[in-house]
């Protein structure tokens, strides 16, 4: 089973009358990504208990697929646990803070059944055909987070610019993890675009860096910023949060703008922000919302 499956006690947890162990899921949150655990503070209260909600359970998910001996087993044992907060009949503190955020927000659960999707994908050989299917694997697994996000932090329209930043999101991640996910077996890399540069598979499986590889990544990384410019302008859709979003997405176009600055060294080496670059982002993310 997933490691951070812990009962909240011996009898069932009981959402109505029970709060959520919220301590246990901002250790979940921790354990994974400093940047949302520190961006996540800008929202209030119960928005931000709603987020770590919301992060707590795809985080979950994810690591189902990613660190599990036993993934498919694992993902189905996650799912059920969405099922299970959506019935209001949690059994687990993720999903009982689950069950708490759908009682106060309007989440459809379509929304949740894409992610699956896309989670679904990551169990086999992972193979991106194109460019299409790329933006189509990055809204399955952080479009459909992004869209999440927007209905807590009170969105009135801006479904697709929510849509746009998740994706941008999920391209940097691609771009950041290149070695460590051709490691496990993943071509996140569209086949048409190694085509297109000529970029030989087995060479960057081997981590040898061939002709034409710094022109894809610097193909992908101008798709990725499109999508934060298209991203950023549906900060001004949110009811609450705007300066937590962009903070988020700041931090994460910062590691792309760190990656190209270094020539994309990711075959080798994982590219993150020290604390000093993250605080230096939060005027910009200040700015971002005022403008």
């Amino acid at each position: 089973m997933i490691k951070t499956h812990i009962p909240m006690g011996e009898d069932p947890v009981d959402s109505a009358i029970m709060e959520p162990d919220w301590k246990s899921l901002v250790r979940i949150i921790q354990r994974y990504s400093t940047t949302f655990y520190l961006s996540s503070l800008l929202f209030r209260s119960e928005v931000r208990r709603a987020v770590w909600s919301l992060y707590a359970t795809c985080r979950l998910g994810d690591d189902a697929v990613d660190e599990s001996p036993t993934p498919g087993a694992d993902l189905e044992a996650w799912w059920q646990g969405v099922e299970r907060a959506y019935a209001g009949n949690p059994e687990y503190p993720w999903e009982a803070a689950l069950t708490w955020t759908l009682k106060r927000f309007e989440l459809p659960f379509w929304v949740f059944q894409d992610l699956k999707a896309g989670l679904l994908r990551d169990l086999g050989p992972v193979r991106i055909q194109d460019e299409e299917d790329l933006l189509l694997y990055s809204y399955q697994v952080a479009g459909t987070v992004g869209l999440l996000m927007a209905k807590v932090a009170g969105a009135r329209g801006g479904e697709k610019e929510a849509i746009a930043l998740g994706q941008a999101m999920q391209i940097t991640n691609i771009l950041r993890d290149v070695g460590e996910d051709l490691r496990r077996g993943r071509v996140y890399l569209p086949l048409s675009l190694l085509e297109r540069y000529g970029v030989n598979l087995e060479k960057i499986q081997n981590m040898e860096v061939p002709e034409g590889y710094t022109d894809l990544m610097r193909h992908l990384s101008n798709l990725a910023r499109k999508l934060y410019e298209q991203g950023f302008q549906g900060l001004r859709h949110l009811e609450t949060g705007r300066a937590a979003v962009a903070l988020a997405a700041l931090q994460y176009r910062g590691i792309l703008d760190k990656l190209e600055r270094q020539a994309f060294p990711n075959l080798k080496e994982r590219i993150y922000l020290q604390p000093l670059e993250r605080a230096l982002l939060l005027p910009r993310a200040l700015a971002r919302v005022l403008y």
